[in-house]
């Protein structure tokens, strides 16, 4: 039997086992998904989960119920490419002949002080629930300190404005507006929601140092009871050990196949991978379509095409609460009550779609 090896069970390889499975795997090739958790996690909701405004089953998709399916628990450790094996920890190994590469990210704090010490992080299911549990328990007046105002950090502001109103919450933000990069309407939007619901934005800041306690904004100390950090990720620590090239963040440069350049057999899929978008589950799930049709080419010993589809992203959304929303589709802003339901609208279908 030949073995499809998937790493993670993200939003990248719970697309391609909805694809192979259960009718479009070879008879001879065999899957099995390697995962720490007995579910797939909605990493998108994980700002909810650590805001107390949605509870941990709400944001968990079972992994298919399959007898062509294979499931083994545990923390990758290695990814020996050259004896084509993963190991685990406790020194389990499993061999594979396709591996597809999909361990997600985690936090990075560029070198500031005390950051990776004494700040809490939305990045896992796990780290979710313990940012919860140090939120939840904060007594009334105390201020949260969120670093990083990307989707992430808004997401998460606003959801804790909603449950927990008594609490102060500082959002630091670099730019000089908050999505800086997309129209100026978005941007309005969302800060005039935060001023409205008083949520502070600390623009231009720079977070130098993090001591209990205590943030240092370029060189000022701004007292905190929490610090949430959310100001960019890097690959898993697996992934950032691999032969090959990187790009100036750490993920992987691969073909345009989605392979490793020296080896066609071992596929990276979601945020490890070296694109031309920023990692979100959207981009994850083109990609692992584009992954699934390679690999059943390969199967059949069909030639590949010479060049791949571009991958086009239909755009993004983000909410403020649970009534309010923004979003970006095919280059038009949506804003409000519309672009809240049209989220949770599209998650309700994934979760249908999947669990």
């Amino acid at each position: 039997m030949r073995k499809l090896v998937l790493l993670g069970g993200g939003y990248g390889n719970m697309r391609v086992l909805l694809r192979l499975l259960p009718n479009n795997l070879p008879d001879d090739v065999e899957i099995t998904l390697i995962d720490r958790t007995p579910f797939h996690s909605l990493k998108t909701e994980f700002y909810a989960l650590a805001a107390g405004t949605s509870s941990d089953q709400n944001i968990r998709v079972a992994f298919p119920d399959s007898n062509k399916l294979n499931i083994v628990y545990g923390e990758v450790e290695t990814i020996d490419v050259e004896n084509k094996q993963v190991i685990l920890q406790g020194e389990q190994t499993v061999p594979y002949n396709d591996l597809v590469i999909g361990l997600g990210c985690e936090d990075k704090y560029h070198n500031v002080p005390g950051a990776e010490e004494y700040t809490y992080s939305i990045q896992t299911i796990g780290r979710s629930r313990d940012t919860y549990n140090k939120i939840g328990g904060l007594p009334a007046g105390s201020i949260v300190g969120i670093v990083g105002a990307g989707l992430s950090g808004i997401e998460l502001a606003s959801e804790l404005r909603e449950s927990r109103p008594d609490l102060k919450i500082k959002l630091f933000d670099r730019s000089p507006r908050v999505l800086r990069d997309f129209p100026e309407r978005l941007s309005n939007f969302v800060q005039k929601w935060f001023d409205t619901n008083d949520v502070d934005v600390i623009s231009n800041s720079n977070i130098t140092k993090v001591e209990p306690n205590k943030l240092y904004n370029h060189d000022e100390i701004i007292p905190v009871d929490v610090v949430v950090w959310t100001a960019g990720i890097q690959p898993a620590a697996p992934v950032r050990a691999l032969p090959g090239e990187k790009d100036k963040t750490g993920r992987i440069i691969l073909t345009q196949y989605h392979d490793l350049p020296s080896y066609e057999n071992v596929f990276v899929v979601g945020d490890c991978a070296s694109l031309p978008f920023a990692p979100s589950a959207q981009l994850a799930e083109e990609q692992a379509e584009q992954i699934v049709k390679v690999l059943q080419a390969r199967w059949k010993g069909q030639p590949l095409p010479e060049k791949m589809p571009e991958i086009k992203l239909k755009g993004f959304m983000g909410s403020l609460g649970k009534k309010q929303g923004f979003a970006y589709l095919a280059d038009i802003s949506v804003t409000g009550r519309i672009a809240r339901l049209m989220k949770s609208g599209l998650l309700w279908m994934y979760k249908r779609h999947n669990g």
